[in-house]
């Protein structure tokens, strides 16, 4: 910070002692202690609130990193998920286009054999069955 060496921290020494005497030097140099006590504390308070303002801000361009990606990728999901639905509906077209051939083709074998008269059929005899029922067993209970 200050480039103070030795010879001249004796010479500020020495200038003070004559300047303020040796009854009022101890008090002085106890409240300059303090003084430079606190300033440390304030450049360090101010030292580590620039840390956390650079790290609030790198955490802030990572949000903004992390917030464009997942754009990207709900846009590609939703891109794929469109292609998917397009796949599916052609597909669903390729099939429905034969079935519905087929289903043309049955109807127009079946209306000719509909338009004929149809056979008599006799209806089918059944043998009678005798209703009978088991003899039933009560037991009394005495």
């Amino acid at each position: 910070m200050f480039d103070i060496g030795f010879s001249e921290l004796l010479v500020i020494g020495v200038v003070a002692l004559v300047v303020l005497g040796p009854e009022r030097l101890p008090k002085v140099a106890r409240t300059a202690g303090h003084l430079v006590g606190r300033l440390q504390r304030y450049m360090a308070a101010v030292k580590a609130d620039m840390e956390r303002e650079g790290h609030l801000q790198d955490l802030h361009d990572l949000r903004q990193q992390f917030e464009t990606s997942k754009s990207e990728v709900e846009k590609s999901i939703q891109q794929t998920a469109q292609a998917v639905k397009t796949e599916a509906a052609e597909q669903a077209q390729t099939i429905h286009a034969p079935l519905e051939q087929a289903k043309q083709e049955i109807a127009g074998a079946v209306a000719p054999a509909a338009s004929e008269p149809a056979p008599a059929v006799a209806a089918p005899i059944t043998p009678a069955v005798a209703a009978t029922t088991p003899p039933s067993s009560e037991k009394s209970t005495g």
